[in-house]
């Protein structure tokens, strides 16, 4: 019988990541975001007023960063909870991670 770690551990080995379960809703956001971009450079080429292109940048950066909270959510919810459990050297790389991630986050 395999306990709830062990099953975590080899999910985590196997590929799978704490967003999995939202993975389409991820790549819906992420082509609106492309599309977004898109229109950001098609408003350059077609020379639009700066502040037009400026409120769609600061949207975009939004949208961003929205996907940025939302992994890193996930992340802590499953990928650091999981190694927390587990303890040893893999919690503390991973609660490192997760900080070293946070702070790069503050930082843009």
């Amino acid at each position: 019988m395999t306990t709830p770690a062990e099953a975590t551990e080899a999910a985590h080995h196997a590929g799978h990541h704490g967003y999995i379960s939202d993975k389409d809703r991820y790549l819906a956001r992420l082509r609106r975001i492309e599309g977004q971009a898109r229109g950001i450079h098609r408003m350059v080429e077609e020379e639009k007023y700066c502040i037009d292109i400026l409120t769609q940048v600061s949207a975009l950066t939004s949208a961003l960063r929205g996907v940025a909270l939302g992994l890193l959510d996930d992340h802590m919810k499953h990928c650091v909870v999981d190694a927390a459990q587990l303890g040893g050297d893999e919690a503390e790389a991973k609660m490192k991670e997760a900080s070293d991630a946070i702070a790069r986050l503050v930082r843009s």
